[in-house]
Order: C-alpha cells, then sequence, then structure tokens
C-alpha cells in the first residue's frame, strides 16, 4: 500500500492545457464505459467521455512523486506496454533510462515463477555472450543457429529484462485491460501498480491510476515522459545523496586524524 502522505512532492505543477494539447483528455464510447471510472470523467461529449483533466493532473503528480521516491530509495520498476501504440514508445523513450520494460506479452509466470524465469534470463545471456565470444566455436554452424534462435526467442520476452535481479518493487502498466496476466500476478504477489487507466477499464487492481487516454499516442507519451523524469531525478538524487554522504564521511575521517594527539617522545 502506497502511502501518499509520506511522499515527498517533487512533481512539476502541471498545465491543464499541455494535457488537453496531448489529448489526455480523451476517453472511450460512452456505451463501454466502466462504472468505477465514473469518479474521473467529466462530461461526454458526441458520445464519447471525457476526463476530469484537473484529477488527471492530481493523480500524475502522485504517480510522479511516487516513482521518484523509487528511483531515490534504488528500486526497481517495470514499464510495461504491449498495446501496438504503446511499443514504440517505451521502446524508443526507456532504453536510454535504465528502466525495465515489457513490449511483446507479459509471459505468464513472470513473478510467481520468478525462480524459472530468472534461469531462463541467466541461460539468454549466457548464450548471447558465448556467441560473440570464443565459447561455442567448435559446435556446428547448424548448433550454433539453433543456439541464436534459443536467445532470439528469450529475448523476444526478456529484452527489456537482462538487469532484472528480482521481482521489481513495482509496475507501471498501458492499459490494465491488455494486461490482465500482469496485473493478476502483481496482486498475488504484492507488487504495487501505476497505470494508465481508460474510461472502459475496471481499475481495481491499479493502486495509482492516472485517468487518461490509453490510446493516443499523445496521450501515452506525455506520461511516460513525465514517469521517466520522476524515476531518473530520483536516481539522480540517491546518487547525490551517496556522494555527499561519502565526501561528509572522508571529511570526518580526516578532521578526526588530525585531532588526534602526537605520539610524546620517549625520554631515555
Amino acid at each position: 500500500m502506497i502511502d501518499v502522505s509520506q511522499l515527498e512532492n517533487v512533481a512539476p505543477e502541471y498545465d491543464l492545457r499541455d494535457l488537453l494539447e496531448a489529448g489526455c483528455h480523451f476517453g472511450h464510447e460512452a456505451s463501454k464505459w466502466h462504472p468505477s471510472m465514473a469518479q474521473w470523467i467529466y462530461t461526454q461529449q458526441n458520445g464519447i467521455h471525457i476526463f476530469d483533466l484537473e484529477k488527471t493532473a492530481a493523480q500524475l503528480t502522485i504517480a510522479y512523486n511516487y516513482l521518484y521516491q523509487l528511483g531515490k530509495e534504488g528500486k526497481t520498476i517495470i514499464f510495461v506496454g504491449t498495446k501496438r501504440q504503446a511499443r514504440e514508445i517505451v521502446k524508443e523513450k526507456i532504453q536510454e533510462s535504465g528502466i525495465h520494460w515489457i513490449t511483446s506479452r507479459w509471459l505468464g509466470g513472470l513473478f510467481t515463477n520468478w525462480q524459472q524465469v530468472s534461469k531462463s534470463l541467466k541461460k539468454m545471456i549466457e548464450i548471447e555472450e558465448g556467441l560473440k565470444g570464443d565459447k561455442y566455436k567448435m559446435y556446428t554452424k547448424y548448433e550454433q543457429t539453433q543456439l541464436e534462435k534459443e536467445a532470439g526467442r528469450c529475448a523476444r520476452f526478456f529484452d527489456g529484462l537482462r538487469e532484472l535481479k528480482d521481482i521489481p518493487d513495482a509496475l507501471f502498466v498501458i492499459d490494465p485491460s491488455k494486461e490482465k496476466i500482469a496485473l493478476t500476478e502483481a496482486e498475488t504477489i504484492g507488487v504495487p501498480v501505476v497505470a494508465i487507466v481508460d474510461t472502459n477499464t475496471n481499475p481495481r487492481s491499479v493502486e495509482v491510476v492516472i485517468p487518461a487516454n490509453d490510446d493516443g499516442r499523445g496521450s501515452i507519451e506525455f506520461i511516460v515522459d513525465q514517469l521517466i523524469e520522476a524515476y531518473t531525478k530520483g536516481k539522480a538524487a540517491k546518487t547525490g545523496s551517496k556522494n555527499k554522504a561519502d565526501e561528509t564521511a572522508d571529511k570526518t575521517n580526516m578532521a578526526g586524524k588530525a585531532a588526534k594527539p602526537a605520539k610524546a617522545d620517549k625520554k631515555g
């Protein structure tokens, strides 16, 4: 459970015009809505639900502050975006940030069968490194090709999880209705979920709901940019705090050495 009151408020003050320009306000057809999303809806126009952008901004602020805290505490998160509109955005933007990501499909058991998944991850990396080096040079061409295929199959699911050492501390999901297995596993293990949730989706398993358009590229890109910024700023703050602490410790040690009295000369 995320205690919002304990989060450091570092999020920018969002201009609703920016959210409007990004298209965050568009929901789905009113006939396809989920009643649990009623609190986030402002009105409907031409049969389309429209989000209350003040509430969207407030929820995005909570999500920003939470991801900042995760980064600052050195915790891990996976960004999950497997729908067509999200894949390119996630890959394009997240690869530069060091955040873990999934864009093909959620592999069942990723959380609930983590030990086996971590073995597959290690095996993939081992094969890739072996193919680059001399480990398999005595193998036949056919055997090397089979290894390449095996590594390729694994990379399809695990490419964005190469540095993941354990079950992550949180998930960010674009469209929970497309990632039901991920949400079920997260709920089973107790991993909190932050998500962009549209008007047609049940937000029950989402801890931090960002009520917004989950289909438009502009909306997805705007929110993803904000959350990447939050996490990377948190990581930078953690590094800065560590460097400052190390510097303080060094100064303390030097001061201690300087203050230490010199040994008296022995008298004959």
